[in-house]
């Protein structure tokens, strides 16, 4: 147990099985002595670390403590978490950070600079091989910044919790009461670096339900667990979900639970975590609705790919092959988002998202549920680029081209009734999902309440893929 009482030390044991955490370096405290430091107590120098366990599976923690110097990073407080760090690298252990914290000891100097630097190595060293978990409870701002987006996911405190490089009264042009960038709300919306913003009790459930769902490291095949939800079950009203696919992925979810990471930001792409069969599965899906907890519709996109929901998507991706994660994907796409801003960035995210889907070796479905058109679709985790397995509905359209469009090209000038005729005939032709699997494009054509079955089966057989890649050091992409 923990020799201190300090609210840094309740964080830790609010969020670990009761009575598991061990503190580590309790003992330890600041060495240097300049601009009085000499006479200030820094109790563990300013941040609470040990292991405890989490269900059972061994987490290691640190916490900062803004009662010691605010919380300062100085030289023997990285030296704390960078430790933690080789424990957790040396036994295949997620790291999780609690943060509350002025930033850099002013008083350390280059020491307190260096220590940000340690820390940020072994994180860089430590990322994909083991899942590392930030929540932010108090301030976490400057250099400081950097250590949440170094790790996995991000998890904000609703109202107290500030995250920022530049404060937003150091911004051109801004002050904090025009815009306040340092809160959960811009940052989870505007930024994409907070994954999940709640209130600091649902943090500790929500952080202790992503751990049991996340491999311990990226050798360990371990994420598994008894499935007590029918492997056959139909999902009845699955093809109703075909706009809003983050209900669609809770429907087909062992017990409905579906965990959504970045849930604010590019609200156009779903990415998260489901368990089929006891199996933890990364989910990417297209979306076009967005439907609140009443079941009333909030929002609608249109059925395309903007920049910020292809990076959401392949940084989900690239995460998910680094932990040997398996990926399902539900597409729903007919093009890429038209204005612009969106063409300043559009080609180069499709491409990331494109390397991210065709450099995954782990198992991948996908299952198109509505349009999957143009190049927009064969960035979606197509069979072209590596899917091991085709999926679609029977009322999927698969092709360049949207039919109508294609024939008004086709037969531009011969009036609105060859038109149509020649639109119809090309869709049965070219865009059906009947067309698609005569050509090998597409595996199984199935009715969508019986996509839980067919996808579970998809993943067990795909249980054992192994897939060689040409030897290099890493892409370029």
């Amino acid at each position: 147990m923990s020799t201190t009482s300090s609210l840094a030390s309740k964080r830790i044991e609010s969020l670990l099985d009761e009575s598991s955490f061990v503190e580590i370096g309790a003992l330890v405290t600041a060495r240097a002595t300049d601009f009085n430091l000499k006479q200030t107590e820094t109790p563990s120098d300013g941040v609470v670390t040990g292991y405890g366990v989490i269900n059972g599976n061994l987490v290691y923690v640190y916490s900062q403590d803004a009662s010691v110097l605010n919380g300062s990073v100085g030289e023997m407080h990285a030296k704390k978490i960078t430790h933690l760090y080789d424990l957790a690298m040396k036994t295949g252990a997620p790291v999780i950070g609690l943060i509350d914290s002025a930033g850099l000891r002013l008083q350390e100097a280059t020491d307190a600079l260096n220590a940000f630097g340690e820390i940020y190595f072994k994180q860089t060293v430590a990322s994909g091989v083991i899942p590392q978990i930030t929540a932010i409870f108090g301030s976490c701002g400057g250099g400081l910044a950097l250590i949440p987006t170094l790790t996995d996911f991000t998890f904000m405190e609703a109202s107290k919790a500030k995250l920022f490089v530049n404060s937003p009264n150091a911004l051109d042009g801004n002050n904090i009461s025009k815009c306040d960038s340092s809160t959960a709300e811009f940052q989870s919306k505007e930024s994409g670096i907070v994954d999940v913003v709640a209130e600091e009790t649902v943090i500790y459930e929500k952080i202790r339900e992503l751990v049991s769902m996340l491999p311990c490291n990226n050798e360990d095949d371990a994420s598994y667990e008894e499935c007590t939800d029918d492997l056959n079950r139909v999902c009845a009203d699955l093809e109703n979900c075909v706009g809003d696919t983050s209900i669609a992925l809770s429907t087909i979810a062992d017990n409905n639970v579906f965990f959504e990471v970045k849930e604010n930001y590019a609200k156009d792409m779903v990415t998260g975590l489901i368990k089929l069969n006891g199996m933890t599965v990364g989910c990417v899906a297209n979306r076009t609705e967005v439907y609140s907890a009443s079941g009333e519709l909030e929002t609608k996109f249109d059925a395309v790919l903007s920049a910020q929901g292809c990076e959401k998507a392949a940084d989900f991706v690239t995460f998910c092959d680094a932990f040997g994660i398996p990926v399902l994907s539900l597409t729903n796409v007919k093009g890429y988002e038209a204005t612009v801003c969106s063409e300043k960035k559009i080609a180069k995210a499709v491409a990331k998202l494109t390397y991210a889907f065709a450099n995954s070796t782990v198992p991948k479905v996908n299952v198109i549920i509505g349009k999957a058109i143009g190049s927009a679709y064969v960035a979606m985790n197509s069979k072209a680029i590596g899917a091991d397995i085709t999926i679609a509905w029977p009322d999927a359209e698969i092709g360049s081209m949207e039919a109508g469009l294609a024939a008004k090209i086709m037969y531009d000038g011969q009036g609105a009734e060859v038109i149509k005729e020649k639109a119809a005939e090309y869709a049965a032709l070219q865009t059906s999902a009947a067309g698609a699997a005569k050509r090998g494009y597409v595996d199984q054509i199935i009715e969508a309440a019986d996509t839980r079955k067919y996808v579970i089966g998809a993943f067990e057989m795909l249980f054992t893929k192994r897939e060689d890649r040409p030897s290099k050091k890493h892409g370029t992409v």
